[in-house]
């Protein structure tokens, strides 16, 4: 077998260099981390459960029409996508209260936000990944005015999408971050959507179903991403 090329390894995922020089191959790991990487664990199966989520969501938004850089399963643990120049701006959305929000507000968590919040974060590990604005990706040259546009516009479309497909498995999508690139000069949504990147509650118990299982030593991190891949029908590899 012909030895492929690591370009990068991050905290959940190794990326190959793909066939075709325009793509990439996603490796999907079983490690979890949180708080910027001090809080580290291997969870068995979790890269197996998060690729077949992923692959189904971004399947699920494109033929929606949102552009995304996915192309294909490879595998259990693997994925096929274009190779985008990616742009350093996480952009999150707020249905609740959660998390940092929490924190930075004093909001208590579950308080619904109507209309949702969307904040920008410079992703920058080094830094923890600080809350920025327009402002800041202006003058930084991070991406242009029309860029933020269409990364807000197709944000909130996400949302609209998701927070439909999720309410029919009964659950209630609290939050989530995207990350977008471009691809020949056109702008696709990137990276990946799985429990590791947004919060999901159950619409009856409000009984978390992601990655804050392990931020907050809840246990059951696989079994509560099964759950909601169970919920959803996303099809497993054997």
């Amino acid at each position: 077998m012909k030895e492929r090329k690591k370009l990068y390894e991050g905290k959940a995922k190794i990326v190959y260099a793909g066939e075709h020089p325009d793509e990439l191959i996603l490796h999907f790991k079983d490690d979890t981390s949180a708080f910027d990487g001090e809080k580290v664990a291997q969870l068995e199966h979790k890269g197996e459960i998060n690729n077949a989520f992923n692959a189904y969501i971004m399947e699920y938004l494109s033929k929606a029409g949102v552009p995304t850089h996915f192309l294909r399963r490879h595998g259990p643990r693997e994925t096929v996508v274009q190779r985008l120049d990616m742009i350093p701006v996480e952009c999150v959305i707020r249905n609740r209260a959660a998390g940092s929000l929490c924190r930075r507000l004093g909001i208590a968590e579950g308080q619904v936000l109507e209309p949702p919040i969307l904040e920008f974060f410079l992703k920058n590990d080094s830094l923890h990944d600080p809350l920025i604005n327009r402002s800041h990706i202006r003058t930084f040259h991070w991406a242009s005015d029309s860029e933020v546009e269409a990364m807000t516009r197709w944000t909130q479309e996400v949302n609209g999408l998701l927070s439909e497909l999720f309410a029919r498995a009964q659950l209630i999508l609290v939050d989530f971050k995207l990350e977008f690139g471009r691809f020949q000069g056109q702008l696709r949504l990137g990276d990946e959507f799985s429990p590791d990147g947004c919060r999901l509650w159950d619409a009856s118990s409000m009984e978390k179903m992601d990655k804050d299982r392990f931020r907050r030593d809840l246990g059951g991190v696989v079994e509560a991403y099964g759950e909601v891949a169970r919920r959803l029908g996303v099809p497993m590899l054997p």
